[in-house]
């Protein structure tokens, strides 16, 4: 795989990025609708079966658009290789169905989603594979947690949804000190915010149905890393297993590249001016966004990233009956667990997106029944915060 991310700037990678253009000299990418490939010859056939020449042939794993949109992310990351799959979970079981085995032992991160809990404590355990969450910003618990049998480092920064920030140079250092792989779940941030391979992190993780399409059309993810983990050993597991993405989602998130840079400096602003407003705001009694100076991890989010970010979290008096007033109060923003969106919405974390975890988990997390998650969209942020302000009226 062939990359030019190095000769060309992050926007113009996001604009043309991995385009083959096909006879027909079509400006915008296009779309394969096809389920196979055909071969000149029994020959070709079987070459391409055998991996003696490349080339498609059945887009459960090759694909023109899919690996189009893998190119272009892969060179925005600054990866050899990208994998792209069905959806952001799937990108994680096949990372972990293809690096690790029964016997095996994860750090995590606590504060990720809550179906990637979900994953690591029942589903993973049926195939041997334990897991230990510890604080993302506790680093002491980061080294007392790994074990001889520990594999595989996995975080997510900022966290979901308290927006702690963790320190991916410290941890990925810690990571190879233990010959352990290091992953990042970079789903709020982007590329176009932080860059964990840059930093020393071995895979990035997208849910692609988030910012990367930015408008809440596709469901996608992908992984990206070196050409062996990625390009040989999950590519792989996407080949036999198949948690593949569809081309006409890959041409969606493709197109949503072009303007990533432009939509997550467009969420950053809002979202700061929300979140300033908000910490000012009586009936607020916490409010977490990296770019707030009294945010613990301030500096260190000003360091590692480019800009803070479109997701805040923030919380009421009054439990969960306050803040599903809040909610429900509500008139602009959707009401909905997606994030990502250029339509703000508003979750209420405890009930929803961590609502499957037990409560120690929501506990130990930090996931109080006063807790609100926000992701900020592209609307006037005006009227963001005139929504907020009658749905706080409503307490």
């Amino acid at each position: 795989m062939t990359h030019d991310h190095e000769r060309r700037g992050f926007d113009t990678q996001a604009v043309r990025g991995g385009q083959v253009r096909t006879g027909e000299q079509e400006q915008s990418e296009p779309l394969f609708l096809s389920s196979s490939f055909t071969f000149d010859s029994a020959a070709q056939a079987a070459a391409r079966f055998g991996g003696d020449e490349p080339g498609n042939i059945y887009s459960r794993f090759t694909n023109p658009t899919v690996r189009t949109f893998e190119h272009r992310l892969a060179s925005l990351e600054g990866g050899e290789a990208c994998v792209a799959t069905s959806s952001g979970m799937a990108a994680i079981n096949a990372m972990c169905m293809a690096l690790l085995r029964a016997g095996d032992h994860i750090v995590c991160s606590r504060g990720v989603f809550g179906t990637t809990t979900s994953l690591l404590t029942k589903i993973l355990p049926k195939f041997g594979v334990e897991t230990t969450f510890v604080s993302p910003t506790d680093y002491d618990g980061w080294q007392q947690a790994i074990r001889p049998e520990t594999r595989l480092l996995f975080l997510e920064t900022p966290s979901n949804p308290l927006t702690e920030v963790a320190d991916i140079a410290w941890i990925a250092e810690l990571a190879h000190a233990h010959d352990c792989v290091m992953v990042v779940d970079n789903c709020f941030c982007t590329p176009a915010l932080q860059r964990p391979l840059e930093l020393g992190a071995d895979l990035v993780i997208h849910s692609a149905t988030k910012y990367l399409d930015g408008q809440g059309r596709c469901v996608g993810g992908a992984v990206v890393g070196d050409a062996r983990r990625v390009g040989e050993d999950i590519f792989g597991m996407l080949r036999t297993a198949g948690p593949t993405m569809s081309p006409f989602n890959a041409w969606v998130f493709t197109k949503g590249l072009e303007t990533l840079r432009l939509r997550m400096r467009a969420h950053s602003e809002n979202a700061q001016a929300l979140a300033d407003w908000l910490q000012h705001h009586p009936r607020v009694t916490r409010v977490n966004y990296p770019g707030l100076a009294a945010h613990p991890q301030h500096a260190l989010a000003s360091r590692q990233q480019l800009g803070y970010g479109g997701i805040l979290s923030f919380e009421v008096a009054g439990e969960r009956e306050a803040a599903w007033r809040v909610v429900d109060g509500t008139e602009m923003i959707s009401i909905t667990a997606n994030l990502g969106d250029a339509k703000s919405t508003i979750t209420h974390p405890a009930s929803t997106t961590h609502g499957r975890i037990s409560q120690e988990e929501r506990d130990a997390s930090g996931i109080t029944e006063g807790l609100l998650r926000v992701s900020v969209g592209l609307e006037d942020v005006a009227d963001i915060q005139a929504d907020l302000e009658r749905a706080l009226d409503a307490i």
